[in-house]
């Protein structure tokens, strides 16, 4: 891939594109239109005649000649004033819509100035692959209304894309809002401050230096633009790998298969707390972001020219980008017929958590990222497997399973689990820490940890470990845990155990 040094974008800011030869229709009056209809010379001739009162059968020699002059001379003044409308109709329906592509340009154009034109680096040509920095902000009208949060916003999600239209691929990287990065003046700060301190060019030159790509473009969203979007495209198809119950995030969401709306796909964009019982709520989060934009991209790429001209038109409204409607369009086209499954690549840069001085940073893995990062420049996945998180079922690195379903494709290949199943663990070894040990072995087959109660029994003489039912339909399920145990044998409860769970399961002498 070769890149432009320098910046041409201040001198072209504010042309207007060359209309390319496909055009998408983006609801703009059609310039080639016409009001009048097809005009006959014989007719309009003959017409012209009979109004100047002249019959065939009394013109003759010199008074038909001239009158037929007259005639012919009108009848040209008649030409040139419909051609004359004509031409100003065509002129002013293309004035309208080279306005109306104006005021959506100067729509996703505002605020931005040339501090963050200069940190850009434009590709050669459109064709080649381009990097394009995605920062979803904390900002919204109800939070900026309450000015509780003052006028500087931070960035609550950081994905670096690789576009590649040629080959319909697209890479998402995230950047843990909380990695530690030196912001010059600033001194040492979390990667999310960025754009606090110094707004989108900052924020470019930050992730720039710290990846060590070249940034082509960058685009912004804040809470109510994201939402809007998603509405505009008529909701979103998701796998919700677990269900949502987070206030400080907006609310709830069901897991499984569903169409979210743009307050639902959001809260699940945001929500982190969700997870504190499960691990690292942020990276969780960032998983999640990936998944939803994913979706967005699939739902957008396969919609129709129509509906894609809306959708486009709102994201103008929504989105704050150095790209223009002409440039969103035609990469929106080249794109057409990606295959979100098995094109769209997902990962998170390599971090550890570490507490330093008091405020908690994630540090980066310089060799991890270089590695991810020069995959991606390879127009290769990030990672070279799939990784997803046991505890949740949530796809932290995604490289295109042939399912088409990555985001299952733990549960699926391995157990299929009833995943919001209760488990009541009950130690009838005497051994102690055995029922912890169960725990691992079962949120590592995707259970959730919340679900599972760990108590010793009431006695500690049980031979032979046990997972118990009551619905005939569980057996399966229940035969898999014992099989993933190691030891034991499913039993269907025909009252004789006591307990209100899914399964029960008693860990006996044979647990080794």
């Amino acid at each position: 891939m070769s890149y432009k040094s320098g910046n041409p974008r201040h001198a072209r800011r504010a042309e207007l594109p060359s209309a390319p030869e496909e055009k998408v229709h983006l609801g703009l009056p059609d310039s080639t239109a016409s009001s009048g209809g097809s005009f006959s010379r014989y007719s309009r001739y003959s017409q012209d005649r009979e109004e100047a009162g002249i019959a065939d059968n009394v013109l003759s020699g010199s008074s038909a000649i001239a009158a037929a002059r007259k005639s012919r001379k009108k009848h040209r003044r008649k030409i040139m004033a419909v051609v004359i409308s004509c031409l100003v109709l065509v002129l002013g329906c293309a004035g309208a819509a080279f306005a109306y592509i104006g005021n959506l340009n100067a729509n996703i154009h505002r605020g931005l100035d040339n501090s963050l034109l200069d940190v850009l680096m434009p590709v050669d040509t459109p064709e080649d692959p381009f990097y394009v920095l995605l920062l979803g902000t904390d900002s919204s009208l109800e939070r900026i209304k309450s000015g509780d949060f003052g006028s500087a916003f931070r960035s609550d999600s950081m994905i670096l894309a690789r576009i590649d239209p040629k080959n319909k691929k697209v890479a998402l990287l995230s950047i843990p809002r909380d990695t530690k990065v030196n912001l010059g003046e600033h001194g040492e700060q979390k990667i999310n401050a960025a754009h606090a301190f110094g707004g989108p060019s900052l924020a470019v030159k930050t992730v720039s230096e710290l990846t060590g790509v070249p940034i082509s473009h960058y685009a912004e969203i804040d809470f109510d633009g994201f939402s809007s979007v998603v509405d505009a495209l008529g909701g979103i198809e998701v796998n919700v790998p677990m269900q949502i119950d987070d206030d400080m995030a907006g609310g709830h969401v069901d897991s499984g298969l569903q169409t979210l709306s743009g307050e639902q796909a959001l809260i699940m964009c945001r929500s982190r707390h969700n997870y504190d019982d499960y691990g690292n709520g942020d990276a969780l989060r960032t998983a999640n972001q990936r998944l939803v934009l994913s979706a967005i991209a699939q739902k957008l790429l396969s919609a129709d020219p129509i509906s894609m001209a809306n959708t486009v038109t709102k994201l103008t409204e929504a989105v704050l980008t150095d790209m223009d409607v002409a440039q969103i369009v035609n990469i929106a086209q080249s794109m057409r017929g990606l295959n979100a499954s098995a094109d769209f690549y997902t990962s998170v840069i390599p971090t550890q958590s570490k507490v330093i001085g008091g405020i908690w940073y994630d540090i980066l893995d310089e060799q991890g990222m270089k590695a991810m990062i020069k995959r991606m420049d390879q127009g290769l996945p990030p990672t070279e497997e799939d990784e997803v998180d046991a505890a949740t079922g949530i796809v932290t690195s995604s490289t295109g399973a042939e399912d088409g379903e990555a985001a299952q494709a733990f549960n699926k290949t391995n157990y299929n689990i009833t995943k919001n199943a209760t488990i009541n663990v009950r130690n009838g070894n005497g051994a102690e820490g055995l029922g912890s040990q169960v725990k691992d072995i079962l949120t590592s087959m995707g259970y959730l940890g919340s679900n599972i109660n760990v108590a010793n029994a009431n006695s500690t003489d049980f031979d032979t470990t046990l997972v118990v039912f009551k619905d005939a339909d569980k057996a399966e399920e229940a035969k898999m845990i014992a099989d993933a145990l190691g030891c034991g044998r499913a039993v269907r409860d025909m009252d004789t155990y006591l307990f209100d769970s899914d399964y029960l399961i008693v860990i006996g002498a044979d647990w080794q």
